[in-house]
Parts: structure tokens; C-alpha cells; sequence
């Protein structure tokens, strides 16, 4: 809802960036790992009892996440890097999982249950995006939902910092990216008859 709705008040700072980057002879590929390091690097830190130094890589590795898509568009965007930067998020989003899952055994069940719902989501969301023609500016068709990556990341900060409630907050994950699919699956219904 937030990357659908909010890209606009931000937009401004995402492009600077990416045209400093660009000058500096950087593609969004370099960008797109260098997000997938910075943020894999998150579970270490929650793992490590590091919560206030993991949200900030978090935040950094989303930050770059959207500066990749902005050098992308500015240039050339290509199939490999929507491969990349789309499987990548996925990584980013374990590692934070599974150095949450260690940390803090007893949320483990909640969060096992978290990712079968991410996995769903994301096959639902990437089905669509493929069977459905684009007419936006991304690679493929993309669905907006309640829990879009800007969500996740606020939620995943606020499971990190606040961990005495990890399983409340995880719970809670759960639903949204459950009520997301069911918004994508309407949605695609409606698109698809």
C-alpha cells in the first residue's frame, strides 16, 4: 500500500540517488546486490542481539532496493535484474526471519508460518505479474496490496525491536500478508475472467 501510495513523497530523494550513482558508473545490478548484502546482513546483527544496528541495515538495504529500480528505469532495465532484485528481496526477508527464528526459538512456529504465507503471497503476486499485461512502469504487472515491501519492513522493525511481542507482531504479519493475497486473488479474478 505504501510503495503504491507513498512513492511520490519520496520519489525525489530515490532519483538523486540513483543519478548520483549513475554518474558515479554504477548500474542498478551493482545496486541490487549491494542491497541484497546490506540486508542479508540483517539477520546476522538480529541474531548477534544487535535489533537498533539490524534495523538500520534493514532500512539501508530497502533504501537501496528502490534506488535499483529508479537506476533501472533511467537506463536500461533488463530481465536479469528484475530476476535478481525480486529473488534477492526474498533473501533479505529470510535472513531476517531465520535470524529472528534463532534468536528467539519459542516465536519459531509463528514465524514458519510467516513464510509459508510470504511464499504464497509472492506466488500469487508473481503469477499475475506474469499472466497479466503491464502497462505500468515496472518490469511486470504489479499488484498493490495492504502489506507491500515498505509494510513488511516496518513490521519486520517493529518484530525486531520490540521482540518481547515477536509473536504477537508475527501473528499479525501473518494476517496482513494473508488479507494481501486475498485482495491479489480478487483482484486477479476480476482481471483474468
Amino acid at each position: 500500500m505504501l510503495d503504491t501510495h507513498a512513492r511520490k513523497y519520496v520519489e525525489p530523494f530515490i532519483g538523486k540517488t540513483a543519478d548520483r550513482l549513475l554518474k558515479f558508473g554504477l548500474k542498478a545490478n551493482h545496486v541490487t546486490i549491494l542491497s541484497f548484502v546490506v540486508g542479508a546482513f540483517s539477520g546476522v546483527l538480529i541474531y548477534l542481539g544487535q535489533p537498533f544496528w539490524a534495523v538500520a541495515v534493514l532500512w539501508l538495504s530497502g533504501y537501496f532496493d528502490a534506488v535499483d529500480g529508479a537506476m533501472a528505469r533511467k537506463t536500461k532495465p533488463s530481465a536479469w535484474g528484475t530476476l535478481m532484485d525480486v529473488s534477492f528481496d526474498r533473501l533479505v526477508e529470510i535472513s531476517v526471519i531465520l535470524g529472528l527464528a534463532f534468536r528467539f526459538p519459542e516465536s519459531m512456529w509463528a514465524l514458519l508460518l510467516l513464510s509459508v504465507a510470504i511464499i504464497y503471497a509472492m506466488t500469487v503476486f508473481l503469477t499475475v505479474g506474469s499472466v497479466v499485461e503491464n502497462k505500468g512502469s515496472k518490469s511486470f504487472y504489479y499488484q498493490a496490496g495492504l502489506a507491500e515491501r515498505t509494510e513488511g519492513f516496518i513490521l519486520f522493525s517493529l518484530m525486531i525491536i520490540f521482540s518481547k511481542y515477536l509473536t504477537a507482531l508475527t501473528l499479525l504479519f501473518l494476517v496482513a500478508e494473508l488479507f494481501t493475497v486475498f485482495q491479489r486473488l480478487r483482484e486477479a479474478k476480476c482481471i483474468l475472467k
